[in-house]
Parts: structure tokens; sequence; C-alpha cells
């Protein structure tokens, strides 16, 4: 039995690896979150790895409230900095793998083509830069994979399709940002595509490939067709009206363009990514069985 450590289980990846968890037989997946392991504090996880030998460590935990963050900057540190140097500490210590999972905030959001890999980072939040100074940490252990991912949803937590869905029902008319554009990412795709990293390093210990990887669906889109597709999808009769976002008021610029060049980790680990719509689909089809 392989054991894998998952953080930030109660979040809407750790969440979608939990619900698909139960398809691989050989893993022994733990699940923890601040109220059962603090990440941040060192003594605690020297004493969780001393008493539980783990091949895998899944960093799904971060410190994700945009702009929040620009006032609340040591916490954000604390979890997207310190807790990633941490984790990457006791996977050197104890030579488990590591798959921390990172964003598109990373850059400013000026390109005009998907970035790659490759492209020059230049965050403009310090919840991006936090999440930057978080990818270094984590690229100080040798066998480290990074994979950064945009616009992430899921039918657990809070997240862009669940909130327009809440206001479609509750309102005549919503307002969407039409000039930001990237591409939406279903969490439980990006969770099956950790479990099967994991499982061709299994296969091979050689298939395992540390690094930088870009992960999100298909396709390519604005908040406002993301929200045009939603009601669609949903059918709800609810008028929306595309603005820009200077009529959102924040402390944060947001990356106006967000498209992540998927080439690398599809030809790496062999991967096929479903289209934005398609999965799209699959939540709301979920998040129908679950109200």
């Amino acid at each position: 039995m392989i054991n894998i450590l998952i953080t930030g289980a109660n979040g809407q990846l750790g969440s979608e690896l939990k619900k698909i968890s139960d398809l691989y037989k050989d893993y022994n997946c733990i699940f923890t979150d601040i109220d059962t392991l603090d990440i941040t504090n060192i003594v605690d996880l020297k004493s969780f790895f001393n008493k539980c030998k783990i091949e895998y460590i899944i960093n799904c935990a971060a410190y994700t409230y945009v702009d929040k963050a620009e006032i609340d900057r040591n916490n954000a540190e604390k979890v997207n900095i310190l807790a990633v140097a941490n984790l990457a500490k006791m996977a050197s210590n104890y030579q488990s793998k590591f798959i921390h999972i990172s964003t598109d905030y990373v850059f400013d959001g000026a390109s005009c083509t998907p970035y790659k890999e490759t492209n020059s980072v230049n965050p403009q939040s310090v919840y991006g830069l936090t999440k930057l100074n978080g990818e270094i940490e984590a690229q100080r252990y040798i066998n480290s994979v990074i994979i950064r991912t945009s616009w992430l949803y899921s039918s657990f937590g809070n997240n862009f399709v669940k909130t327009i869905l809440k206001q479609g029902k509750d309102k005549n008319e919503v307002n969407v940002v039409f000039d930001q554009v990237g591409t939406p990412t279903y969490a439980e795709d990006l969770a099956s595509v950790i479990f099967e990293i994991i499982n061709q390093s299994n296969e091979n210990s050689g298939n395992f490939k540390p690094g930088i990887y870009h992960y999100s669906n298909e396709g390519v889109c604005s908040w406002y067709d993301f929200a045009i597709e939603i009601f669609k999808n949903a059918n709800i009769n609810c008028k929306i009206n595309p603005v820009e976002s200077s009529e959102f008021k924040s402390n944060v610029k947001r990356p106006s363009y967000s498209v992540l060049n998927k080439a690398k980790i599809k030809s790496i680990y062999k991967i096929n990514i479903p289209y934005w719509k398609d999965s799209l689909t699959k939540c709301l089809d979920q998040l129908k069985k679950d109200f």
C-alpha cells in the first residue's frame, strides 16, 4: 500500500481527490487540513512523518483570498511559502515525491499567446508573489512537480460557477467582466491528472519527471463567455451584462490573459485534456445530484 499525504483536503481540489480516491485501491490517501495537520509548523510535520511512511505529498493547501492577501500578507506568506518550504524539506528528508499546485497569477497577464512554463514570471499581487515564492521553495527539492492551473472550479467549495448560479437564480440580471480571458479548470479533471502522474511513477520511478507544468481544460473564454455557458447549461433565464474589470472595485490587478500552454504536460505524461464546456457540463450535472 502506497501512502499519499494530501494537504488542503477540504478545498476544491482536495475534495475532488478525496471523491475519486476510491478508484485507486493501491493508495492509502491521508487527507489533512489545518484542523488535523498544521503544515506551517515544522515540529508537527516532523512528528507526522516520523509516524507515517509517506511516498507522495500532494500539496493542495493555499491561501487563495486574492484581495485579502494584500492586507493579510503574513498569513498568505505562511501558507503559500513557509508551508511549501516545510513540505519540501520533509519530502527531501524522507525521500517522498512532491506534487505542488500553483497558479496563473505568477504571470502579469500581458501576453497575447498561451503562457509556456519557460515564459518570464511577473506577479502583480501579493497572492501571485507568494505563490511564485512557494514555487521557488518547492524547486529546492529535486523530486518536485509543480502544476500551475487557472480558474479552478468544482462542485465543492466556493467558486465562480456556484456564485454565478446563485446570482442567476436570485437576480434578473448580473454583470460579468469580458476583458479577462483564460480557461476554466474543472478540479476533478486536475485531480485525475495528479493520480495519473502517480500511477505512471509507480509503474516506473523514472516516469516521475520533476519540473513546472501547466494544466487547465482546453479552449479559451472570458468570464462573460463562461457565465453565458453556465446559464445556458443550467437553463437559467437571467440577463448577463458584459462589463470592464474597472467597474469592479478591487485593490488587486487580475491577469487580463491567463491562457496556459499545456503542450509539456500532454507530451511528457501522455494525457488527454477535456474541453472546458464538456467539463462544465459534468460539474453542473454533479451539482444537480448534490442539490
